[in-house]
């Protein structure tokens, strides 16, 4: 992928940043102790999730960093029988949704495998990551409240075990 200004690599960069610090954690030493910190794969927001991210600045272009984890065997919730496995039917989801992010004027920044944990220590480490910008969170609302998205977001439950959404924005 092709990055065409400084500040996309900085975003970038700070996005990337972010990540390692959510994974990061050092045993060795109380002082950078964070074992309080709990990590828990989720396919949709809580109300207080989705109460505090849409209190957020409607202008304001963010990012979202999302990690995510695939089931081994995609389970549909209409109870279709299928042989996908979790990241082909995410697989699905992903194609259609890039019609969807840039109809509301987003841009898919960056989506990568992750092979291996560069530093610190996880439990279970994401399978994916993608990185998506949105004009405001109102398009993003926008998005994820439209019925052909809804449509193409059977693919993404069905697909996913769970994920950590985290809202970024360029400082």
């Amino acid at each position: 992928m092709e990055f065409t200004s400084c500040s996309d690599n900085r975003s970038i960069l700070i996005n990337i940043t972010l990540i390692m610090l959510i994974v990061y954690s050092e045993n060795d030493s109380q002082d950078n102790d964070l074992s309080w910190m709990k990590v828990e794969n989720k396919v949709t927001p809580n109300e207080e999730q989705i109460k505090g991210f849409l209190e957020g600045d409607a202008d304001t272009p963010i990012h979202m960093v999302n990690l995510l984890k695939f089931k081994d065997k995609a389970e549909y919730e209409d109870g279709r029988e299928t042989d996908l496995t979790g990241e082909q039917a995410y697989e699905i989801y992903s194609t259609e949704v890039q019609a969807h992010i840039e109809r509301v004027g987003g841009q898919l920044i960056f989506s990568g495998e992750v092979n291996r944990l560069m530093l610190g220590e996880v439990e279970d480490l994401w399978d994916k990551i993608a990185i998506v910008r949105y004009p405001g969170l109102m398009a993003m609302v926008e998005m994820t409240s439209d019925p052909a998205y809804l449509e193409s977001a059977i693919h993404r439950i069905a697909g996913l075990e769970g994920q950590l959404n985290i809202e970024t924005k360029v400082s």
